[in-house]
């Protein structure tokens, strides 16, 4: 088998950035710490959506099903605020929802602010596609990431996607001993 294209989805759910009243800053953060903790060549495939959750539904499914991202990484609407949607979005499209992740995200979170109780981040599979749902802030995304993303290459090997490597200044991502990589 050969190694597959990489390619990681990144969409922002916002609907002040999509109308061009605001600066999309959680998008270029997610592609910044991905460009710091992957050394896996990977092409980005961005995305940038209002709060409807009929779109965002439709973006999660172009870029797992159309575009073959084996990651997509979505940044806003995961408050409790009536517009924030991108969670239930994620779940409508998804085949298992992976719990851990979302407690994990919450739980770091909660080290630096109270609110992050109110945070409703999640996980979950569409087909060989794992799907993760950050913050808007860039500092939390960066702290939610460095949190997570251990997990994340082994994840992917198991829905059959492509091998992802870490760099190991920035993060080791954990897989069995057993766990080979493709040849």
């Amino acid at each position: 088998m050969t190694q597959q294209e990489i390619k990681i989805g990144i969409v922002t759910v916002s609907d002040r950035a999509s109308r061009g009243e605001y600066e999309d800053k959680g998008g270029p953060a997610i592609q910044s710490w991905l460009e710091r903790g992957l050394s896996s060549p990977w092409q980005a495939v961005s995305r940038l959506v209002p709060d409807e959750q009929p779109e965002v539904e439709a973006v999660l499914k172009e870029l797992c099903d159309q575009r073959g991202c084996c990651l997509v990484v979505t940044t806003g609407g995961t408050g409790p605020a009536p517009r924030d949607v991108t969670p239930e979005a994620t779940e409508v499209v998804c085949d298992k929802v992976l719990d851990g992740f979302g407690e994990q995200m919450r739980a770091v979170s909660l080290q630096y602010v109270p609110t992050a109780i109110l945070s409703r981040q999640m996980a979950g599979i569409r087909g060989r596609s794992l799907i993760i749902n950050l913050p808007g802030k860039p500092s939390a995304i960066d702290e939610c990431m460095d949190a997570v993303f251990p997990a994340v290459p082994y994840c992917i090997d198991l829905i059959e996607g492509p091998w992802l490597e870490t760099n190991p200044d920035v993060l080791v991502a954990f897989r069995p001993k057993y766990a080979r990589k493709p040849s």
